[in-house]
């Protein structure tokens, strides 16, 4: 199923994450339940990515999400947004510069 399929309108989901990252399965789920879907960015499997996440985020940890091209955070950093009333507008747009 497409991202188009699944929410109509809404800014591409990336998700920077490793196999044993039990934040990572948390924003996952998190996600699903709101009916999203994502890309996953492995950095456990590829060098170049989790280089590219540092340059991207200058974080190292995971998972590193992007709403669009707006960097929420990690998992923390997106249930802080959410409870703050801004995932969600977040979510139904290309964010907010859109």
């Amino acid at each position: 199923m497409s991202l188009s399929e699944a929410v109509p309108n809404t800014p591409p989901i990336t998700i920077y994450s490793t196999a044993v990252c039990p934040y990572c399965v948390a924003a996952k789920n998190f996600l699903k339940s709101k009916g999203q879907t994502w890309t996953e960015v492995r950095i456990d499997l590829d060098p170049q990515e989790r280089s590219r996440m540092q340059a991207l985020t200058k974080r190292t940890s995971v998972p590193q999400i992007f709403i669009g091209d707006t960097h929420v955070g990690g998992y923390d950093d997106m249930i802080a947004l959410h409870r703050a009333g801004g995932l969600d507008a977040l979510l139904a747009s290309e964010g907010p510069h859109a």
